[in-house]
């Protein structure tokens, strides 16, 4: 019969479980940290309600304000448009960039799983096998004790 491998040796052949989220963290140089933060953070509700009133209160104003107040009319809605459309060409490559690094996280979360499963499956099997040899040696024992 085969000796089982030991559950030392199971931890020799595998290298030590490792935290990917420290990981990826550390990896991260200053501007990919801040790519991520904005992906966190313009990807919100909050956000967007914060665009949406932005673009409210820009209409509202040009449009109830007195004369006087109020940006050039002819512009105003130009302006708008401008700053708008200058926030989707900057923030749409940022957010790309933030979404390709969280999915490069998500990669390694999901191989450090795969890691841990493996060993998990391999020192399940040990111990059923370490179980079936003691189920062995115990018929053995209760054989040998009818015979006496």
């Amino acid at each position: 019969m085969n000796k089982p491998a030991s559950l030392e040796e199971i931890r020799r052949s595998h290298r030590p479980l490792r935290n990917v989220n420290i990981e990826h963290k550390e990896n991260l140089s200053k501007l990919e940290k801040f790519a991520v933060w904005v992906t966190d953070n313009i990807g919100t509700m909050g956000f967007f309600f914060f665009i949406l009133a932005f673009n409210i209160l820009w209409i509202l104003w040009n449009v109830f304000a007195p004369r006087e107040f109020v940006f050039d009319s002819s512009w105003s809605f130009l302006v708008l448009l401008f700053i708008n459309n200058i926030l989707q060409i900057l923030f749409m490559p940022l957010i790309m960039v933030g979404q390709n690094l969280q999915g490069r996280h998500s990669e390694a979360r999901a191989e450090a799983d795969f890691e841990v499963n493996t060993k998990a499956e391999k020192e399940i099997e040990t111990i059923l096998l370490h179980l079936e040899n003691q189920n062995d040696l115990i018929l053995e024992i209760i054989d040998k004790l009818k015979t006496n």
